[in-house]
């Protein structure tokens, strides 16, 4: 597989996926569903209903190359079902994804704005 920074888009899939679909099945919802183009150089990122199994679907110039990891015991962190279908993550959140963090926990300082210093 390629090195993850190699990507320049990362789009994950919100609505779960049923994972008896394979390469053909999943660029279709790439196709239909996101409406993006699954021949792009794009990584597209798929999960279970149970969250224990993650996809990742991507076009390597000569064919499809579709990657796949099974949970043993814990499951991985999703999105909660927005309006939105697709998000786009950069290669750092899928890593942490893929790790188990939950990006949609995390919250940073928030911005502060002033007009002088006291």
């Amino acid at each position: 597989m390629k090195s993850l920074h190699h990507f320049p888009q990362v789009y994950l899939h919100r609505d779960y996926v049923d994972f008896r679909k394979s390469i053909n099945g999943l660029g279709a919802i790439v196709q239909e569903s996101m409406q993006l183009d699954p021949f792009s150089s794009s990584l597209f990122v798929f999960c279970c209903r149970r969250r224990k199994k993650i996809k990742l679907l991507y076009w390597d110039k000569t064919g499809f190359a579709l990657w796949y990891k099974k949970l043993e015991q814990d499951r991985f962190p999703w999105p909660k079902n927005d309006s939105r279908s697709v998000l786009i993550l950069d290669s750092k959140q899928l890593r942490w994804l893929l790790d188990g963090i939950d990006l949609w926990a995390i919250r940073p300082h928030q911005e502060k704005s002033y007009k002088k210093m006291c």
